[in-house]
């Protein structure tokens, strides 16, 4: 009988995926939204994975949040019946897969981010040949895509009134802004922007849902919603990294799911170890202080610098490496690894219990 494969079997780098750690973290953001009477509608751009979504989904989300057309289209296997597609859609080449899903879910539902893009959004519904559900943008700090203020929102529910193949069902935000510095559930930011979200809504209609979108906030804002949000988004919450345990604060070292299994191939010099994992694992996104990763076991090391098949491990605990030692990393920045993975490999207990493909790596058209 061959012996189950253990992490020690297995070849660097390498993404693990702590399955107990995953399902409590799915299962708690679910029971904070459940008992705050708030729909969960994960984005799947962190994970990429359709074994994940259809957790979340048995756990009881109600659908599915999805950044590009490729990942809603890897994300049918997951049993999803609903999916939120929120990105600027614009290009008519597009219309014959926006048919399919939309023909394929109970509710496919897409951006409204601008005039110019919604102009070119109901000439891609009208090629689709399909009157779309739109959710409307609304930039609440991030400075990136939706509408400013109340103004821009009356302008752009009445451009979207006026096209055919646009319907208004409700108004989106990613309050990725937050991610910069520590937070705690009773921030005044938190009450400013939720305050600011309900006022564009109401100055177009009252009814209509808000669907707030981001894993620092999403326990906060489902917490203290007050009927006021319908659903929230998060997405990172699920394996979590060091922007949500050491730069914002809101998860415990010990509920990261994910880590980056690297080894030390060399020392080049005191107080500097290489490892085999560089930015095409890690990528190039880091802390606000330069971090691309640390120890998941807390030794004083960090990678504070990437090449390309390298990184570059230094601190206190450097000299203490040996070459050929492996050693778990917490990346700075969980979705972009996951996206440059072919699979993670699911490990309970130091076994590997299974090797999942990412079904919707480099989905970014």
């Amino acid at each position: 009988m061959i012996a189950p494969q253990t992490i020690d079997d297995l070849p660097t780098p390498a993404i693990l995926v702590d399955e107990e750690r995953l399902e409590r973290n799915i299962l708690g953001m679910q029971r904070a939204c459940d008992a705050a009477g708030v729909e969960l509608r994960p984005h799947i751009k962190t994970h990429k994975l359709v074994p994940v979504a259809a957790r979340q989904l048995a756990a009881g989300a109600r659908g599915l949040t999805c950044a590009k057309l490729g990942e809603a289209e890897a994300m049918l296997a997951s049993g999803a019946r609903e999916v939120f597609v929120a990105h600027s859609l614009v290009d008519p080449r597009q219309a014959r897969r926006v048919a399919r899903l939309a023909d394929s879910l109970d509710d496919f539902r897409v951006a409204a981010t601008g005039a110019e893009q919604t102009l070119a959004l109901e000439k891609l519904a009208e090629k689709a040949g399909r009157k779309l559900p739109v959710m409307m943008a609304v930039d609440t700090g991030l400075g990136r895509e939706g509408v400013r203020d109340a103004a821009g929102a009356e302008r752009l529910a009445s451009l979207i009134a006026r096209c055919a193949h646009l319907e208004l069902r409700g108004f989106y935000t990613h309050e990725g802004w937050f991610y910069g510095a520590p937070f705690s559930a009773d921030d005044a930011r938190l009450e400013a922007m939720l305050e600011s979200l309900c006022a564009i809504r109401d100055t177009i209609d009252p009814g209509l849902p808000l669907w707030p979108g981001c894993s620092v906030t999403a326990h906060a804002i489902a917490a203290r919603s007050a009927g006021r949000v319908r659903a929230v988004r998060p997405g990172a919450y699920v394996f979590g990294d060091l922007a949500l345990s050491l730069v914002t604060g809101v998860m415990c070292p010990d509920a990261i799911a994910l880590h980056v299994l690297a080894t030390v191939v060399d020392k080049p010099a005191p107080g500097l170890a290489l490892i085999d994992a560089g930015s095409k694992t890690f990528s190039s996104d880091r802390t606000p202080s330069g971090l691309f990763a640390l120890p998941a076991d807390g030794r004083d090391i960090a990678v504070s610098r990437v090449n390309e098949e390298h990184g570059y491990a230094s601190g206190a605990g450097a000299d203490a490496l040996r070459v050929g030692e492996r050693v778990a990393f917490v990346p700075a920045h969980v979705c972009t690894v996951v996206n440059l993975a072919d699979e993670v490999m699911v490990v309970r207990r130091h076994e590997i219990a299974a090797r999942w493909r990412v079904d919707a790596r480099g989905r970014s058209q």
